[in-house]
């Protein structure tokens, strides 16, 4: 029990590092020094890794969670699902709207808006998650 659970606090803060890092610094850092279509277009391609890391994460500390504490197990499980569902579903989405908009496409940009603002909002949630999964280990 003592593996499961040094893998799963290690899991759990390598994921909520890796998201405060990248909303703390990457992206700020982007956006701050880079012209915007470069900016955009280096945080664009960052996403899928990103994604990729929070599912990979998520998952180990969901798994090393499960027979020690399932509820927390059932929420980083959720950090991961809704991780795919934004790499595979939402980003591309988004990315696609960014594009109409850039090519002047007003609809696009209101539907870019609040995806966008979507995305953000399960980022949040997720990061709320892990942090509460975190801190129980203290």
């Amino acid at each position: 029990m003592v593996v499961l659970s040094a893998v799963a606090l290690i899991c759990t803060a390598m994921l909520f590092g890796g998201m405060a890092f990248f909303a703390a610094c990457v992206a700020p850092v982007a956006f701050s020094r880079l012209p915007p279509e470069w900016a955009g277009r280096f945080v664009r391609g960052l996403f899928p890794v990103y994604y990729l890391w929070l599912m990979g994460t998520a998952a180990a500390a969901s798994f090393a969670l499960l027979p020690l504490r399932p509820a927390d197990a059932l929420a980083l499980a959720a950090v991961a699902g809704a991780a795919v569902w934004l790499r595979q579903s939402l980003m591309p989405r988004i990315n696609a709207l960014s594009d109409a908009a850039q090519a002047g496409d007003a609809g696009a940009k209101a539907g870019f808006e609040r995806a966008h603002r979507l995305s953000v909002r399960v980022n949040m949630g997720q990061m709320l998650i892990a942090l509460v999964v975190l801190a129980r280990f203290a």
